[in-house]
């Protein structure tokens, strides 16, 4: 059985004629990032919209108050004011001239009558302006105290928010531990923390368990194929047991790929604590190596272009992903004139790996099963001489234990196009 290599890779280019090509529907789409300079409806913005909002509502309703009760306070104060009789009398006014002109008492009260009514009507239209100018000045204040306290109310949830990330990306040992006052938000992160502690026992229960039943399955099995290995090494054993001790060899040998796969798995889980610059060509190339007697003992062709895509990550894990998916394109290939192609790639800051095979025609809805463990094409179990259903599953716990995403679309006349995104 092949080791596993503890380094990266060496350099090992080899110049195709296809380039990558992005998919054209991918079936597991990666996740879109935020772009921060959009404005969102947050709900700080809309606790802001609702706090000026309020304002604005009650300040409008007030205006209209105090619009109302001055113009009949106006209209109260002229009531009833009028000159009956005089002697010889003459008037004059700055605010009102046309008094001075009144020939008579008659004339006179009109003229008064339509100055009050013009002096309401200015005093009303400055009291409106002058209020609106105010209600504007007041609202814009009012919106930006409102974001401000939006913003302080929210930051509870905002750490909440930054904790449940660092928990996405599998890091179950982060906690929120919120302080301040017995409130709904203090429930709520006191509710999350337990939650996650829960579910890092958990995690750390399954991980230990898978990890120590492989460990503990080695033993037999290393000692099993030691003895089968020394049976079929007797050059007196009857034809027969020849022939059962390869059968049995190959069930062992297929057992120790599952107890392998099984605590590969467990490890790729766990995020990855030490990282270092990992060239995804040299992964590639080396995986190519690695499966190339077997492509030609099948009759694949291999090819493609393998450009420098540098990440930071595990090597041994990033290699497993190339081989994995080098081993699944060639043994799940046509019977006569297949080919693969892995091509390597940095794009928008991404370092990208894809493996494209001709194959045998996969329906779309089938694709997402491909990466659960020991699914298969039309079957869900294993049966296969092929491999033990763990290598796709294993693909997409590496890739997302360094932050990255795995998808697959399957291509026109059969195969499949897998494409790895690792962030560099």
């Amino acid at each position: 059985m092949k080791e596993t290599p503890t380094q990266p890779p060496r350099p090992g280019y080899e110049p195709g004629p296809i380039p990558i090509e992005a998919p054209e529907r991918p079936w597991h789409r990666p996740e879109i990032p935020r772009n921060p300079s959009q404005l969102r409806p947050t709900i700080r913005i809309r606790l802001t919209l609702l706090y000026g909002g309020m304002f604005l509502i009650a300040g409008i309703l007030l205006l209209g108050i105090i619009y109302l009760l001055t113009a009949r306070a106006l209209d109260d104060s002229n009531a009833g004011f009028r000159i009956l009789e005089g002697y010889d009398m003459r008037l004059q006014s700055d605010v009102c001239p046309q008094v001075g002109q009144a020939q008579n008492i008659s004339e006179f009260n009109s003229i008064l009558d339509l100055c009050l009514a013009d002096r309401r009507t200015a005093a009303l239209n400055t009291l409106l302006h002058r209020s609106l100018g105010a209600l504007v000045a007041l609202a814009v204040l009012a919106f930006a105290f409102g974001y401000v306290m939006a913003g302080r109310v929210l930051s509870p949830l905002g750490r909440i928010t930054r904790t449940a990330r660092r928990v996405a990306g599998t890091d179950l040992s982060r906690r929120i531990e919120l302080d301040g006052p017995d409130d709904e938000l203090k429930e709520l992160s006191d509710t999350f923390d337990e939650m996650l502690d829960r579910l890092e026992r958990a995690f750390t229960a399954q991980q230990r368990f898978v990890g120590n039943a492989s460990h503990e399955l080695r033993t037999p099995l290393a000692i099993n194929r030691t003895l089968l290995e020394v049976h079929l090494s007797d050059p007196g054993a009857p034809v027969e047991l020849q022939q059962l001790g390869k059968t049995l060899l190959a069930t062992n040998e297929r057992s120790e790929q599952l107890v392998e796969g099984l605590l590969l798995l467990a490890r790729s889980d766990n995020q990855i604590v030490e990282r270092k610059p990992v060239d995804l060509a040299e992964v590639a190339s080396q995986a190519i190596d690695q499966a190339r007697s077997e492509a030609n003992d099948k009759g694949v062709e291999i090819r493609g272009e393998r450009k420098e895509a540098v990440v930071q990550g595990n090597g041994v894990l990033l290699e497993r992903i190339a081989l994995n998916l080098v081993q699944n394109a060639i043994r799940y290939n046509v019977p006569a004139d297949g080919w693969i192609q892995v091509d390597t790639e940095a794009q928008h800051g991404q370092a990208v790996l894809v493996v494209a095979n001709t194959g045998p025609v996969v329906p779309a809805y089938e694709v997402d099963n491909l990466f659960e463990p020991f699914r298969r094409l039309r079957t869900e179990r294993t049966g296969s001489d092929k491999g033990v259903g763990l290598g796709l599953s294993i693909v997409r716990s590496v890739a997302r234990a360094h932050g990255g995403t795995v998808f697959a679309v399957p291509r026109e006349g059969g195969g499949l196009t897998i494409r790895v995104q690792l962030p560099q």
